[in-house]
């Protein structure tokens, strides 16, 4: 029997990465095992048909322009393709933004989840309560953790930490978090929550700190890093998280929240240093250079430090990390200068602006 998965967001950067992901890894599966895959976004700003483009043609997978908040739309895609396993990667994602319009952040992480909610809860939910087989998986950020302090290097956010966001980002994402423990709760829907930290891999939009940084030293362009670049993040090669949530999808225990990181914590100067090295040597351009650091004035509520214990996890699942930073800031660069076309398209238009309104007016230190 073909396993239906509506993926939402499936345009974005990890969710068009997992349904590459996930195509790939079942091609081969026998009958009775392979897969189908919904593929919902509604092609904001962020989300992007090229990142699909070497399944365009395949069978298996359905793409439909969508937005999670449209109630009809969503329970139309439960009626016609009888949905098994719900990932939720839909969201605006990114903190800057968060903190220029707040509301909007609102209205599609905690709205548009809890519309995706109700409707699979109708969709699903048999007479006497029972849901199937069936599970709604929430994408979530270790940023709902809060912040740690560099003073402390032993510690790390686990399932367990309460939760304390400090964005308008991350309160919607530890809101939308909330709404999906509470259907476990209240109605029995099975779900699980993963909690991931910093991503970064092929087609992410380059308004984030590793692509803007190899976009912008290929052209030689200033690299603006934010306070004294000190912040630390826990970084994940987006492949390593799409086998993740393939886990937690097929073997998670219902009800359960996975936190899934890289055990490569780094301060963002370092990150941009090795950027520059590794772009430098990859192009042979000694133009690149460190002197193309700009420090601007700080984020507002700028969380100090991230870090995942993934322990459980790993325990439970057996997953791990398989990409070590220092090979994954490699093959990112390489597919960055693999793919100029890609970059060229993402780079233009509504980015431009955005990047000279949240940039270029921050008064450099």
């Amino acid at each position: 029997m073909t396993t239906t998965y509506l993926v939402t967001g499936g345009a974005g950067f990890i969710g068009s990465n997992f349904v590459l992901y996930m195509l790939d890894k079942y091609k081969d599966a026998p009958e009775g095992k392979d897969i189908r895959i919904i593929n919902v976004d509604a092609l904001t700003y962020a989300g992007n048909l090229e990142n699909l483009a070497s399944v365009e043609d395949d069978p298996r997978h359905i793409f439909v322009q969508a937005d999670i908040r449209d109630k009809e739309a969503m329970a139309a895609l439960f009626a016609q393709y009888d949905i098994d396993y719900v990932a939720n990667f839909a969201a605006e994602s990114h903190v800057d933004r968060s903190i220029e319009s707040p509301e909007v952040f609102a209205d599609t992480n905690v709205m548009g989840t809890v519309t995706l909610l109700n409707v699979a809860k109708d969709a699903w939910e048999e007479p006497d309560g029972t849901f199937g087989n069936h599970k709604f998986l929430q994408v979530g950020t270790d940023e709902v953790y809060g912040s740690l302090s560099l003073d402390e290097p032993d510690s790390f956010f686990r399932e367990d930490t309460p939760l304390n966001p400090h964005s308008p980002y991350s309160a919607s994402k530890a809101a939308a978090d909330m709404f999906v423990k509470a259907y476990g709760d209240t109605y029995g829907m099975p779900i699980n929550i993963t909690r991931c930290s910093n991503n970064y891999g092929p087609y992410q939009f380059p308004e984030k700190l590793i692509p803007l940084m190899i976009n912008n030293a290929l052209h030689h362009e200033k690299l603006p890093v934010y306070g004294d670049g000190l912040n630390v993040r826990d970084w994940l090669f987006v492949a390593d998280h799409c086998k993740a949530i393939d886990m937690v999808l097929n073997d998670g225990v219902i009800g359960e929240v996975y936190n899934v990181g890289g055990h490569n914590e780094r301060p963002n100067i370092f990150i941009v240093k090795k950027i520059i090295e590794e772009a430098s040597k990859a192009v042979d351009d000694p133009e690149i250079n460190e002197a193309l650091i700009t420090y601007v004035e700080d984020r507002k509520g700028h969380d100090r430090r991230y870090g995942i214990a993934p322990d459980k996890i790993k325990a439970d699942l057996g997953w791990y990390p398989e990409t070590k930073f220092e090979d994954g800031i490699v093959k990112t660069i390489q597919w960055y200068l693999a793919h100029p076309e890609w970059v060229e398209h993402v780079t233009s238009g509504a980015y431009q602006d955005y990047y000279e309104t949240m940039y270029s007016k921050k008064a450099e230190l």
